[in-house]
């Protein structure tokens, strides 16, 4: 029978340990793997740098939720992206987003500093500045990310993806922030799917991890897995493992932090210290009806407030919260605040009066408690 994507991550795709019968996958720490008197591999791994057995299964399991071709885990979210850029053929045209996750963003303007690649970014906010950034014939890459990381900007990618096939190009979709129980962006028609499996995959907070997932086992894919295999950016053993273990609740997890999202949201809508809350689940947001269509288990955890007290009062508020604490990261199961500017640096579009919440699991009353608290407090 066909099993919906819910009940394989529960269950890990259904993999029961062969020889002990354990429901729970087993840990394989080995770096390198036996051959047979007749130099054949026993297994199907020989070394532990292109990919061992748990990290074979995170794969998988990440594969079938994405409903790709492959996958590959990398040792962080910039490695998997890394890994991305690096397969393109030097000097290629590249599009991206201006607003969009730092490290990222930052990482793509390094790469064309040294004549890497070259470099055009588009508004998320403007429907046809995409259309105009694309070069037929010359781009090579175009890179989204929706919503995107923390201004939670939305991009249609099915339109994206019409955009840049029709340029030649192929769409690659950072999905860290609308993991596949709520957004399939291959179905969608992007190529590439990129997440930090760090935050809302493995959400505990415990793993530094990344992902690659492909919509066809084709050349470039092929490129990309050699250039996994060369670098070694991979993760370990134990991190897989925790990886596999975070995904069998993303679904309940992500469920539960959505809910709580809304109602935060909700609740501090029309607080007199607040001018403006940014959360695709609303209904003024400007793209919640991209949101809407894309986002279709939810609309996750993360939501950003803007102060009218300016930076100050951003910076008091995560200094004074009690239950969310001011924490670095996105998608664990504990709520965290952060003030984004002085992390993001002068050069970034994030407001300095914007302060990022990340909703986890916790009751929804305490969220919403420990916020209107700390807000009132002048």
């Amino acid at each position: 029978m066909d099993k919906r994507p819910e009940t394989l991550a529960a269950q890990a795709l259904h993999r029961i340990d062969g020889e002990t019968g354990a429901v729970i996958p087993p840990v394989h720490t080995a770096t390198t793997y036996a051959r047979g008197a007749d130099n054949a591999l026993i297994g199907a791994h020989d070394y532990l740098r292109p990919e061992g057995p748990t990290q074979a299964h995170a794969a998988a399991v990440l594969t079938a939720l994405e409903g790709g071709a492959d996958a590959r885990l990398f040792a962080s979210g910039l490695a998997a992206a890394m890994a991305v850029f690096a397969t393109l053929p030097t000097g290629a045209h590249v599009v991206a987003q201006t607003k969009m996750y730092y490290g990222a963003k930052k990482l793509l303007q390094h790469l064309e500093a040294r004549g890497a690649l070259i470099l055009t970014l588009f508004d998320p906010d403007d429907p046809d500045a995409l259309a105009r950034a694309v070069r037929p014939g010359e781009t090579e890459l175009v890179w989204i990310e929706t919503p995107a990381n923390p201004l939670w900007s939305l991009v249609d990618i099915a339109r994206a993806a019409d955009i840049a096939h029709g340029a030649g190009a192929i769409l690659a979709v950072d999905g860290t922030c609308a993991p596949p129980c709520t957004t399939r962006a291959l179905d969608l028609g992007a190529d590439l799917v990129m997440h930090s499996a760090t935050k809302y995959l493995n959400g505990h907070s415990d793993v530094l991890a990344g992902a690659v997932i492909t919509r066809a086992d084709d050349e470039r894919w092929q490129a990309l897995c050699a250039h996994h295999s060369l670098t070694g950016a991979v993760p370990g053993a134990f991190e897989s493992w925790l990886l596999i273990r975070g995904l069998r609740t993303l679904f309940v997890r992500f469920e539960r932090q959505s809910a709580n999202a809304m109602q935060v949201a909700q609740a501090l809508t029309g607080h007199p210290a607040v001018s403006q809350i940014l959360y695709p689940g609303l209904p003024d947001h400007p793209g919640h009806a991209i949101a809407a269509r894309q986002m279709t288990g939810g609309f996750g955890g993360l939501l950003s407030i803007r102060l009218k007290g300016g930076a100050e009062a951003a910076a008091r508020l995560c200094a004074r919260t009690q239950v969310f604490i001011q924490a670095t990261s996105i998608g664990g199961v504990e709520s965290l605040i952060e003030h984004r500017k002085p992390i993001e640096g002068p050069l970034s579009p994030t407001p300095d009066d914007l302060v990022r919440l990340s909703c986890g699991i916790e009751a929804a009353d305490d969220l919403v408690g420990d916020l209107v608290e700390a807000l009132g407090r002048g």
